[in-house]
This record gives structure tokens, C-alpha cells and sequence, in this order.
């Protein structure tokens, strides 16, 4: 089994920072892509930022310049850095693991976390 646990949501003012983390644990050999989501009531879960094992990101246009994700390989974590918080980026957010369970299977299998709450007040 895998594990996805998300942590370091909390309310903040507009204009704060917060990081998240994420850390992926249990039976795989590797991790492929890592990302953060988000969702807000009554809207679907949207992709915010995304990276690869070698490094490669991708970002929403909504956060862009604002939120920067990185990874730490050998601890299976991935951040969330949220500067120039904004209330519309009040949600829960998921992050969630691609993985390789097996050494040379070419199939990956995704998890996602339980979520975390981020409040942004004006």
C-alpha cells in the first residue's frame, strides 16, 4: 500500500505565505510525477502545480509566480510554496503521488492525500 499525507494548511491573511508538504510512503520503487490540486465548494478539483523526477514543473496560470513547487527526492516529499496569498485561493488542497510499484514496470498507479485546508481571510 501507498501513503500520501499532506501537511501545513492553516488561514492566513491575504498577502501571507504558507508551505505545504507532502510525503509519500509504503510499497514502490520510484515516484514519477508529483502534484498539487485544489478545490474549492461547489467547483472541481483543478491541477495548480505539477513536477517530474527530474525536476520539470508546471504551473495554473492562477498561481504562477506566486506558488513554487519542489521536491526532495530522497525524502518522497514534495512542497507547496504560497506567497501573495489571495482569498480566492481559499480550498482544500491534494496532493497526489505517481508511482512505479515494481522495478521495470512501466505502469504507474496514482494516490492522492487526504487534503488540507487553506484559508485565505482578507
Amino acid at each position: 500500500q501507498v501513503q500520501v499525507v499532506e501537511s501545513g494548511g492553516g488561514l492566513v491573511q491575504a498577502g501571507g505565505s504558507l508551505r505545504l508538504s507532502c510525503t509519500a510512503s509504503g510499497s514502490f520503487v520510484s515516484i514519477d510525477v508529483q502534484g498539487w490540486y485544489r478545490q474549492a465548494p461547489g467547483n472541481q478539483r483543478d491541477m495548480i502545480a505539477g513536477i517530474t523526477a527530474s525536476g520539470g514543473t508546471n504551473y495554473a496560470d492562477s498561481v504562477k509566480g506566486r506558488f513554487t513547487i519542489s521536491r526532495d527526492s530522497a525524502k518522497n516529499t514534495v512542497y507547496l510554496q504560497m506567497n501573495s496569498l489571495k482569498p480566492e485561493d481559499t480550498a482544500v488542497y491534494y496532493c497526489n503521488a505517481d508511482v512505479r510499484r515494481k522495478s521495470g514496470d512501466t505502469t504507474l498507479f496514482r494516490y492522492w492525500g487526504q487534503g488540507t485546508q487553506v484559508t485565505v481571510s482578507l
